[in-house]
């Protein structure tokens, strides 16, 4: 089977930043669904296993779109690990859901160079971590979406903000710094960010847009997971009446993957979630 792979497709981003997009399929077959997916905090389009889980997905009949937010921190030069931490300051949870805007457009346009082979009619959302509770708030409000995923997603953002005495130096400084354990890198965020959600706080509340769905979602979570408590996957389960819990005993928050990821082979928690979200999708 041949997997055919595009890889950072520039695509105009809505506040002057491309938005750097790949694109997986297989050669050959019936018409596509489209899984479209989302990093999360901290993430790229790149990193550790995905690409990986982008060919397993083709060579089960996808079209498998993942891309880098504009913001997130890297470029189209170097979309891996984060050149460009000006930018990764001045990402907002509103940016990250203009360029998926940008991209369900794209994927719906007449323009879109993969129309001929894809099935509309199967459009699924996926995210994971940070990336997932965007997906949430994306598919609340969009209804060209059809079905939705989340990885270890978050279920509520407002939470996630440092409060008291920290959120006051924030707003003093006018920014904070977070160490990048992997690379090293003291990583900025403008108060700005925190000011963004206030703005847009009834949009950007998870629960709320979990509530509207009335799509199949597919909630994926490990129970082992120190990053977002598996306690967040319950909570969205509970809000959303149309979604199914998937999960994974003892499993992380990158589902045993690591960046880089040196083999050939995906963890068997993953594969375990590319068999299940492949069934999820396609009944």
């Amino acid at each position: 089977m041949v997997i055919k792979k595009e890889k950072n497709i520039s695509l105009p981003g809505l506040h002057g930043r491309p938005i750097p997009t790949d694109v997986f399929y297989a050669e050959g077959g019936e018409n596509k669904p489209v899984l479209l997916f989302c990093h999360g905090y901290k993430g790229f389009k790149d990193w550790g296993a995905w690409n990986l889980m982008a060919e397993e997905f083709a060579k089960n009949g996808f079209l498998f779109i993942k891309f880098n937010f504009a913001f997130n921190g890297g470029t189209l030069e170097e979309p891996i690990d984060f050149p460009d931490l000006d930018a990764f300051g001045e990402n907002t949870y509103t940016k990250e859901l203009d360029d998926l805007k940008v991209l369900i457009d794209w994927i719906s346009s007449e323009d879109f160079p993969y129309s001929e082979i894809t099935d509309l009619s199967r459009f699924t959302l996926m995210g994971h971590s940070r990336g997932g509770g965007i997906v949430v708030v994306k598919a609340a409000e969009d209804s060209r979406i059809q079905k939705l995923i989340s990885l270890a997603a978050v279920s509520d953002f407002g939470d996630r903000f440092p409060k008291g005495e920290e959120l006051e130096a924030w707003r003093q400084k006018g920014i904070s710094y977070i160490e990048n354990s992997r690379t090293k890198q003291k990583m900025p965020h403008l108060f700005d960010f925190y000011e963004d959600f206030k703005q847009n706080e009834e949009r950007l509340t998870i629960s709320s847009s979990a509530k509207k769905l009335n799509i199949p979602y597919l909630i994926v979570h490990g129970t082992k997971d120190p990053t977002v408590a598996v306690e967040d996957a319950h909570d969205l389960h509970e809000w959303s009446p149309n979604s199914e819990l998937f999960l994974l005993e003892g499993s992380d928050h990158v589902f045993e993957a690591a960046h880089p990821w040196e083999q050939d082979e995906l963890p068997p928690a993953m594969e375990k979630i590319i068999k299940k979200a492949t069934e999820f999708v396609k009944k």
